[in-house]
């Protein structure tokens, strides 16, 4: 009988495991790195829409006027007005570049969040394709270019979750519990919508039955995030409704969310490259479902929750109260990318490769897509730049549908010059959202003194604003027509309708 000496052990290297700790380490900036740079990257570009117009115009105001706005409409989204008036004032202005950068700092701040919970659930490899993932997937960029509340909605959503994650997991629960009331909190501040999180969390604590000591202690730092927003709640509970029109709930509806989650609406991408990306995103999740027990139970209890809970509850309550929309489920986008980085760790390396090079091209076009001008509802800056090469001195401007006439005030240099006829007093002035359109016979008295006049309709609005706004047309085209003027010039945007009006004397 031979027996086999053993092998001696091989010398440590010296430094090695602070060379990996220093690799560890630049590998976890990277997620947050990459989404600022795709965040900012090409923010320039896409035309301002609705809700981003309605931001800058408020965003310019006065304080006292900003005030006034909250304590009468939109308190639901005060913290992000009231964030984009500092960053204003900080900037010494605000235009889109400015205004969409916050955005883009929340995502970054989002991936590096989530490459941290994916190592507190699965290690250093999940967190690190977690936040790759996210910083990656074109609904995070598209959301990163967006001057509105929901990158931020995300960015205290990945946090929350790591406190829960904490106090579910170790022994020094005290400062997480303070955290993760105060996370909680912040989460109804940027929108109320994002405490459907909680529902997610609730889910997850029952999963894994912690104890009852730690129930408790989760109630009661719950309690305590839920209670600040009270006020936000009672306010918003007494003010008149600024949500646009709500997509209808329909058997499609979850499918339609998960690939919104992919890639966002407004055809960025050819449906055979859609279903590429979603299909194959579904692949990785059925074989993480199928190889579930090489995952770490806490993060599967964590991300399906998370993915599933908050749209399924959004759903049920819009099917008696219209309120659904896709972008207000933005903070369950890191879900599904921790449930991908999840697949990869539990399949061959082959597969991984399979699914990149499958995912690649669809991601790629998608990012181009959300670059272009005209990839939001409303193409301002067609409107800016046609009358800049066909206006003429003593010009005027005239707008029809909601929000249509904060154009002028957001981008008030480009209109400078060019008074608005058909407002009789500005929103900032209101206390509104919106500008008190001019009465007819006001609207006559100023067309008696205008020798051109550029009509701009806004038509991408919800059925209730549609069709106010064709009354609102109608009487400005007849208006126009007994002042003697016809069209001389008309030019169609994604959004809007541009129509130049003269005089027969002016042409």
């Amino acid at each position: 009988m031979t027996t086999t000496a053993p092998r001696p052990a091989l010398p440590a290297v010296p430094g090695a495991s602070a060379v990996r700790a220093l690799c560890l380490r630049v590998a976890g900036w990277l997620p947050p790195v990459l989404a600022l740079v795709l965040g900012v990257s090409g923010n320039w570009d896409p035309s301002a829409w609705t809700d981003e117009v309605v931001t800058l115009d408020v965003a310019r105001r006065s304080w006292p006027q900003l005030m006034d706005l909250l304590g009468r409409v939109d308190a639901v989204h005060g913290l992000h007005y009231v964030l984009m008036y500092l960053v204003g004032q900080a900037n010494g202005g605000l235009d889109e570049f400015t205004a969409r950068v916050p955005s883009a700092v929340a995502v970054a701040v989002a991936a590096g969040g989530l490459t941290w919970l994916g190592r507190l659930l699965g290690g250093p490899r999940t967190g690190l394709y977690a936040g790759l993932l996210l910083a990656l997937l074109p609904t995070a960029s598209r959301y990163a270019q967006e001057a509105r509340s929901f990158a931020f909605v995300m960015a205290v959503a990945v946090p929350a979750t790591g406190a829960l994650v904490k106090i579910l997991s170790g022994p020094a629960r005290g400062r997480w519990l303070v955290g993760y009331a105060v996370l909680t909190a912040l989460l109804g501040w940027f929108n109320l919508v994002g405490l459907l999180l909680v529902a997610a969390h609730v889910v997850t604590v029952a999963l894994r039955r912690p104890g009852r000591r730690v129930v408790v202690r989760l109630l009661a730092a719950l309690a305590a995030g839920i209670a600040a927003v009270v006020p936000l709640l009672v306010l918003a509970a007494t003010q008149s409704s600024a949500v646009g029109e709500a997509a209808p709930v329909t058997a499609g509806t979850p499918f339609n969310y998960f690939t919104w989650l992919l890639t966002p609406g407004q055809g960025t991408l050819p449906t055979p490259l859609k279903l590429l990306l979603t299909c194959t995103a579904l692949a990785a999740l059925a074989l993480l479902a199928v190889r579930r027990r090489r995952a770490a139970p806490l993060a599967l209890a964590v991300g399906v929750p998370w993915l599933v809970v908050p749209p399924l509850l959004l759903m049920a309550v819009s099917l008696g109260h219209p309120l659904f929309a896709y972008r207000y489920l933005l903070f369950c986008l890191p879900a599904l990318a921790l449930l991908l980085a999840l697949a990869a760790t539990v399949v061959p390396p082959y597969q991984q490769v399979l699914f990149v090079l499958l995912l690649s091209v669809p991601v790629a076009a998608s990012h181009l897509a959300i670059r272009q001008e005209d990839s939001r509802q409303w193409d301002t800056r067609a409107v800016i730049r046609t009358l800049r090469v066909h206006d003429a001195p003593g010009d005027a401007v005239l707008f029809s549908g909601a929000r249509c006439g904060l154009i002028a005030t957001a981008f008030k240099e480009a209109f400078t010059g060019r008074p608005d006829l058909g407002t009789a007093r500005t929103a900032a002035a209101l206390g509104a959202l919106d500008n008190l359109p001019a009465g007819p016979a006001l609207l006559r008295q100023r067309l008696a003194h205008t020798p051109r006049v550029w009509h701009i309709s806004c038509n991408h609005l919800s059925s209730g604003a549609r069709q106010a706004a064709a009354r609102t047309v109608a009487s400005q085209e007849e208006a126009l027509t007994r002042a003697g003027f016809s069209p001389a010039y008309h030019h169609s945007a994604p959004g809007v309708d541009i129509t130049l009006e003269e005089r027969p004397a002016t042409r």
